[in-house]
């Protein structure tokens, strides 16, 4: 799947991934399964003598003319995206829209889809965007563009048709289970993302909601929690930290978020084949900005990748509790290699771990307490899609596992709507458990 913003069409679920300079060669020694090194070289110059009697047979005889370009671009595309739902070619238009939406300012509807085996799919609206305005729910399908099928068409010609100049309107016609297919106008806009939000409840008790890991995320949080230190006369009672529809973002945002929750030790770490992938991210020695004050973090289906970064290192350094509903499970490092004007590579090159060692890939994380929103707060009619469910998702290195005690509930997202008014029943309940002095084991919460 394509971590793909509707203000933008680059990233993926995530840009959890580094920019490197250039395209390194790999290479290692033989081992038993290998060829011998004059047999690869053999290999791989006919298997390109096939690719150039292609791609010439084709801008030869092909019925109408075709660019070479188109077709390099095109078979690129193809290869990398073949790989996992996450590795793709970036054109150069592409790569430079990658680099923009990474500053936190885009002009689209401002909504993050992937794509099923035929359709464009909501994975998530942005808060306060024409596509959350406009009732979008995580999981509509989305079967035209202004009349034209999307069946079969490809996310990066989706994404094209839906961006155009600010004020300008597209339609588009949503499938949405167990309702006939209906119309929806959404007005192009620029998209200025503030992507934390703060608010101080009844008894000192601080919400922060962060919607998005973009650049100037951490800035915003630790302004967010000065000025709620501020308004609580300089102490807080308890912080919720509202991860829930959060697709997640920059690697760097992630680490240094934990960070301000923590003092010291591993945040996260990643793994890959590149010895030079493997890393490990800690925070700062006295990095926690709240100090002996508890923490519940909220998560649900949508929370992806550098969400779940921090809510997995909260959870497994035992600073907070999470609540909410099983996370998405994007656990895969994705890197931007540029290719000197021709664009990029989006490749992914390694797993994250928790600090307890665990890959989030393909499996999520799990709360301590797993709080369903009530039956009229949850998005109606809408599947819960996780990494797991995408075509070719890279599946998790330590195999399957029995699932939690209280992992098994059936599954709901919050209307996006609700999130953090007073109808916010997983955000009451999270309240409700940092005012509480009485300890629980963990248990299942639906209604």
């Amino acid at each position: 799947m394509m971590r793909i913003s509707l203000f933008s069409h680059l990233c993926t679920l995530v840009w959890v991934g580094t920019l490197t300079v250039g395209l390194a060669a790999c290479s290692h020694a033989p081992g038993d399964g290998d060829a011998p090194a004059d047999t690869a070289v053999v290999s791989h110059d006919t298997d390109m003598a096939l690719y150039t009697r292609v791609l010439d047979r084709v801008r030869a005889s092909y019925v109408k003319p075709v660019s070479e370009d188109k077709l390099v671009t095109n078979s690129l595309k193809g290869m990398l995206s073949s790989l996992d739902p996450h590795s793709d070619y970036l054109d150069e238009s592409e790569y430079q829209d990658l680099l923009d939406e990474s500053e936190g300012e885009f002009a689209g509807i401002g909504a993050e889809i992937t794509r099923d085996d035929s359709h464009p799919k909501v994975i998530s609206p942005i808060d306060d965007t024409p596509a959350a305005r406009a009732g979008l729910k995580p999981g509509d399908i989305i079967l035209k563009i202004d009349g034209k099928l999307t069946d079969g068409m490809d996310l990066k010609e989706a994404v094209d048709r839906l961006r155009g100049p600010v004020g300008t309107a597209v339609r588009v016609t949503i499938g949405r289970t167990g309702m006939r297919p209906f119309d929806v106008t959404l007005v192009r806009a620029v998209i200025h993302v503030a992507s934390v939000k703060a608010q101080l409840e009844p008894d000192k008790i601080g919400y922060i909601r962060i919607s998005l890991f973009a650049e100037k995320t951490n800035d915003e949080l630790i302004k967010a929690i000065d000025g709620l230190k501020q308004k609580a006369g300089g102490k807080l009672n308890g912080v919720v930290l509202d991860l829930r529809n959060d697709p997640g973002g920059l690697l760097d945002q992630a680490v240094a978020v934990a960070g301000d929750f923590l003092d010291g030790g591993v945040v996260v770490s990643t793994r890959g084949r590149d010895p030079d992938d493997n890393r490990v991210f800690t925070a700062p020695a006295t990095g926690d900005h709240l100090a002996g004050v508890p923490i519940v973090v909220l998560v649900n289906g949508a929370s992806a990748s550098a969400s779940e970064i921090v809510a997995g290192a909260l959870k497994d350094r035992h600073r907070a509790q999470v609540l909410g509903t099983r996370s998405f499970g994007k656990g895969s490092v994705q890197t931007i290699i540029p290719l000197d004007g021709r664009g990029a590579i989006r490749l992914t090159t390694a797993l994250y771990y928790t600090p307890s060692g665990q890959s989030i890939q393909d499996r999520g994380i799990t709360p301590d307490f797993v709080v369903l929103p009530p039956r009229n707060e949850r998005t109606p009619q809408v599947d819960i899609v996780h990494e797991s469910d995408l075509k070719g998702a890279i599946g998790n290195p330590g195999g399957a596992v029995k699932e939690a005690a209280n992992d098994n509930a059936a599954e709901a997202n919050i209307d996006p709507m609700l999130i953090g008014t007073p109808k916010d029943y997983q955000l009451a309940t999270a309240i409700a458990r940092l005012k509480s002095e009485q300890p629980r084991t963990a248990s299942t919460v639906a209604h």
